[in-house]
């Protein structure tokens, strides 16, 4: 028997997918007792009733300053950030990636620039950004739109080449202008590839916007988290990253389940 040749049964994969958080968790509870039991008062690794505690004053107990409940109020306004950048960079990815790997002449253009522009670091035009755009929401949108797009691009790019050119050809002889090989040859198969790059730029997106915020921002889940480590308030802090990654995974599901219901046939096959 060859371990490449086994696959778990779906309680064993379940089991399995559920032993590194629970080790987790187990860890994290061991540590955080053996440090408490130091120090009442320590406040790296707080008990879970802290984070209770604390997720309770800000989910259920409005701000006595503002009026607002803290998570839900900086999720929006992240949120609408981060959609607004993403938005951005996949309508931007769509149109150049599917032209730069359909036209030659743009392609020679417009593919080293992008590939240059790929390579600089988006954190290092931070500051270019606040001293061009402002401390406002478009830079933080600039920021997220510049960090995202020419990954998408180039792998667009990648993608419409590597469609076989007899469909291309076919295309031709049935008297399809560019125009027309473009809209019902190309993008139809560059699209499932789209939300997939999508997909996986959701890390890199939230990189950049926890970034941007904790720079400059009055609202949002970076500007809390930045806020209160000057405090040490592990008990908040531990809360929003989970809450950011669970936004993030959500986000990821969804964004799987929709090219399954629109492009069927991109699902990859999976063996019994």
């Amino acid at each position: 028997m060859r371990w490449i040749n086994t696959r778990p049964s779906r309680g064993a994969q379940l089991a399995l997918t559920l032993l590194p958080f629970v080790l987790l968790i187990v860890a994290y509870a061991f540590g955080s007792a053996a440090r408490l039991a130091e120090n009442t008062n320590d406040k790296l690794l707080p008990g879970f009733a802290d984070f209770a505690d604390a997720i309770n004053r800000l989910v259920f107990v409005a701000d006595p300053r503002t009026g607002e409940y803290l998570l839900w109020s900086d999720t929006a306004a992240s949120l609408v950030r981060l959609f607004a950048g993403l938005g951005i960079s996949t309508v931007t990815a769509l149109v150049i990636g599917m032209l730069i790997g359909m036209l030659p002449y743009l392609r020679a253009l417009l593919s080293p620039f992008v590939a240059v522009i790929s390579m600089v670091p988006p954190l290092a035009l931070l500051p270019i950004l606040f001293i061009v755009m402002g401390l406002g929401e478009a830079s933080k949108i600039a920021l997220i739109a510049i960090g995202v797009a020419p990954t998408m691009i180039r792998d667009l790019a990648l993608k419409a080449l590597e469609l076989p050119r007899e469909q291309i050809v076919k295309a031709e002889t049935l008297g399809g202008s560019s125009w027309q090989i473009g809209l019902r040859v190309v993008l139809p198969q560059i699209l499932p590839r789209l939300i997939t790059c999508l997909r996986l730029q959701l890390g890199p997106a939230w990189l950049f916007l926890i970034a941007a915020e904790a720079i400059s921002s009055d609202s949002g889940l970076g500007y809390r988290i930045f806020l209160v480590r000057r405090y040490l308030s592990m008990d908040m802090i531990f809360p929003y990253v989970v809450w950011i990654t669970l936004l993030a995974v959500v986000m990821n599901y969804i964004l799987d389940r929709i090219r399954v219901a629109l492009f069927p046939w991109s699902e990859p096959e999976k063996q019994a």
